[in-house]
């Protein structure tokens, strides 16, 4: 009976180590983008912000489209809205995306396109596919 006990607690322990393991650049950097367009997004529909949310440059992120590098620099030297909490927060989001693809991930993410019109129309299964 002890040694079944001990089995199972064996078992259970290393489930909870594979989930455990830290995130690859690919999956942080997914994760990251996919919490940037949602916090985006619900800037977007939010009436408790400033106005000058709707003049921010469109955010619709594919990490697998070359030109996610030129929409985040964009994003993030756009020079309205320094004084909207949520927008300092999402810029500082994007950046740290921009960061990670630029350093960390370089060598470890493959864009499959370089088509910029694509991050001008939000396509929900852009983000999550592959």
């Amino acid at each position: 009976m002890m040694k079944m006990l001990l089995s199972l607690i064996a078992l259970l322990s290393a489930a909870q180590l594979a989930r455990a393991a830290p995130p690859t650049c690919y999956s942080r950097v997914l994760s990251l983008s996919k919490e940037i367009t949602e916090s985006f997004k619900e800037l977007q529909t939010s009436k408790a912000v400033d106005s000058c949310v709707e003049t921010l440059p469109r955010l619709y992120l594919d990490i697998h489209n070359y030109c996610v590098l030129a929409k985040l620099r964009d994003f993030v030297a756009y020079p309205r809205c320094d004084t909207v909490l949520e927008v300092n927060e999402l810029k500082e989001k994007a950046r740290s995306l921009y960061t990670i693809l630029i350093s960390y991930c370089r060598r470890d993410l493959v864009f499959l396109t370089d088509d910029c019109n694509a991050l001008e129309i939000p396509i929900e299964h852009s983000i999550t596919e592959n």
